[in-house]
């Protein structure tokens, strides 16, 4: 059978600042949810928070871009909003960009994630969430999973794997994209992913053409043309079987490689992997973090999670992440902690250069 797997988040309120997310809005959530279950709209569900963003997860028949699975995690968001906006919770309904649904959320606001699979007799995924970071957080990381024999043994002794796989890379400024496949186009691919703000990885497909990762890739500072906070990104990622193990997928984010995003969307920083329960964004509004959740698919149901940072196997890392920190930290508003000038348009920093525009003279 094919099932669908859904990841929808959006930041509809802070609690406390930017740091993390008030129970009640979980509890809204899962409301909402258990009522969909009843009503058949979806399969099964979890809902979770990683820093200040709501997390839907969900699984269902309908297929990608369903604009009733889509109508639903919007009036989740609405609702949570407005218990956000009573309760005075920060930047209440903050990726709520529009009052008005379409039909889909994608442009709106939230970040989404979809992959419809046929199932396998076993279907091992996961679900990875970002906080204080961009969609181009996942560049390295899906490239280092599906192209980087170095981190993934299977690329060289699974035959299954020899095959290669197909990179979907979207140009965030034009809306295009082109699709690359490695190893045959391995540099023209690096070539592109390696400008993270420009270029992000939309979807991984194996040689064959069977879909195995899939992350969101909505920038929310170029949907309003304003900063309105980072986007927080979300990925879904297939594993064993004819795909990377579950090791192999984890393995990249041992590194802290470093990201955009962190205090006001405008400073680099180490990408931290934590748990659920870790994923508190305090100390300058992070450092960014990532959690990972591990499900089993069955008939469309989610058999789990699975906290899969939670693990001192990454203590290492976490401590890497918080030197990485300490460092780059020093640096204050110079680069490059500070992001580059192009970048820093879509943040408040053009509200300060306007008061200095009849100041400037020729030299």
């Amino acid at each position: 059978m094919k099932s669908t797997i859904s990841v929808i988040k959006a930041d509809i309120g802070g609690y406390v600042g930017h740091s993390g997310m008030h129970p009640a809005l979980i509890e809204e959530g899962e409301k909402r949810l258990e009522e969909a279950k009843n009503k058949g709209i979806i399969v099964d569900y979890h809902v979770t928070s990683v820093g200040d963003d709501l997390q839907l997860i969900m699984s269902h028949t309908k297929g990608v871009d369903n604009s009733e699975i889509h109508g639903l995690a919007w009036e989740i968001f609405k609702a949570c909003a407005k218990i956000a906006e009573e309760i005075g919770l920060y930047g209440a309904g903050q990726d709520i960009l529009s009052e008005a649904f379409s039909g889909n959320v994608k442009g709106m606001g939230p970040g989404v994630a979809e992959m419809e699979i046929e199932e396998r007799p076993s279907e091992p995924i996961i679900v990875f969430m970002a906080d204080k970071t961009s969609p181009g957080a996942w560049n390295l990381p899906l490239f280092k999973i599906f192209a980087d024999p170095f981190n993934t043994a299977g690329l060289v002794i699974d035959p299954k794997l020899h095959g290669g796989f197909i990179f979907k890379v979207l140009d965030i400024k034009k809306g295009n994209y082109v699709e690359l496949k490695c190893p045959e186009e391995m540099y023209d691919l690096l070539s592109l992913i390696g400008a993270v703000e420009n270029y992000i990885i939309k979807e991984v497909k194996r040689y064959d053409g069977v879909i195995a990762a899939v992350a969101s890739v909505q920038r929310l500072s170029l949907i309003a043309g304003r900063y309105v906070g980072k986007d927080d990104p979300v990925m879904i990622v297939r594993t064993q079987s004819g795909f990377p193990a579950v090791g192999e997928v984890l393995e990249p984010f041992s590194l802290a490689h470093m990201v955009a995003g962190w205090m006001r969307g405008s400073h680099w920083g180490p990408l931290m992997p934590v748990s659920i329960k870790e994923a508190n964004c305090t100390r300058f509004d992070g450092p960014p973090r990532v959690c990972a959740l591990g499900f089993q698919i069955k008939n469309a149901k989610l058999i789990g999670p699975r906290d899969l940072f939670d693990d001192p196997a990454f203590d290492l890392t976490r401590k890497r992440a918080q030197e990485i920190a300490d460092y780059i930290r020093r640096m204050g508003p110079f680069e490059p902690h500070r992001l580059g000038m192009e970048e820093m348009e879509y943040t408040t920093l053009p509200d300060v250069l306007k008061k200095l525009e009849g100041r400037f003279k020729g030299e």
